[in-house]
């Protein structure tokens, strides 16, 4: 009697997407040059830059001598870049759905909430460069202030960098999770800008309203950190308007970009 050993099984072959699957450092750095590969990405960049710069500038001009140092020249450069980079956040997002591009994306990378980690790091690294930009324009005018008479004085709280960085990167995902949950470029930009503007001309109209909008108005709830001090209570503040205007919609647009289809 003649036995017969079994074949052996045949090795598993991985799926192509798997065995090349980039890592998410890779990912990260591609959705960092895409940020400035569209047009509108290009020129937003400039314009944030161009704004910081301006309002230096404007201060240079126009502000008393003792007025012209490290410090006032820092905090005011915030605001342009607060409230761009926000959109450049929204345009990170919409851009793979208004520019068609998501069924190649997708396709490359079918595992769509590593794209979507890579998209959020990338928007916080430029939330971080942003910060650094404004470091070094508040420094040029600072050495242009003692040039001229100014005061240019280097004094400088190290907790105003950390609020900085918190306003930076709080708004850029804030901006990011408007995208998510709407993926059209045009209604998301205009929702970002509305919303939170609205709830602030209500809870400053409507009494019943202020109360809560110490805690759920970003206007409100950010304004003490472009200041040195910042208190726990005020931490707290943030946090919870944090959690309504970014953990909420960033959660609910993560699920709608996961179960969207791609077409």
């Amino acid at each position: 009697m003649t036995t017969t050993a079994p074949a052996p099984a045949a090795p598993a072959v991985a799926h192509p997407a798997e065995r090349h699957r980039p890592s998410l450092l890779r990912l990260t750095a591609v959705e960092v040059r895409k940020l400035a590969d569209t047009r509108a990405g290009y020129w937003l960049l400039i314009t944030i830059g161009l704004l910081a710069a301006g309002i230096t500038t404007v201060q240079l001009i126009v502000r008393d001598a003792e007025w012209q140092n490290f410090t006032h020249f820092f905090v005011p450069s915030l605001l342009p870049v607060g409230l761009l980079l926000p959109v450049l956040g929204i345009l990170s997002i919409t851009a793979e759905w208004s520019q068609r591009t998501a069924l190649t994306t997708f396709t490359l990378v079918p595992r769509r909430d590593r794209v979507i980690v890579a998209k959020l790091a990338a928007m916080v690294l430029a939330a971080l460069a942003s910060v650094l930009v404004s470091l070094a324009v508040a420094a040029v005018a600072t050495l242009i202030a003692r040039a001229t008479g100014g005061a240019g004085g280097w004094s400088f709280e190290a907790s105003l960098l950390l609020h900085a960085v918190v306003l930076q990167v709080a708004g850029v995902l804030m901006g990011a999770a408007f995208g998510l949950l709407l993926l059209n470029t045009p209604l998301a930009i205009v929702t970002y800008l509305l919303l939170p503007t609205l709830w602030t001309i209500l809870g400053e109209m409507v009494s019943a309203l202020r109360g809560p909008a110490r805690w759920l108005d970003t206007s409100v709830t950010m304004e003490p950190f472009f200041g040195p001090h910042v208190t726990a209570g005020q931490w707290a503040r943030l946090a919870v308007s944090l959690l309504v205007w970014v953990v909420v919609p960033l959660a609910a647009g993560l699920v709608r970009t996961l179960r969207r289809e791609v077409s």
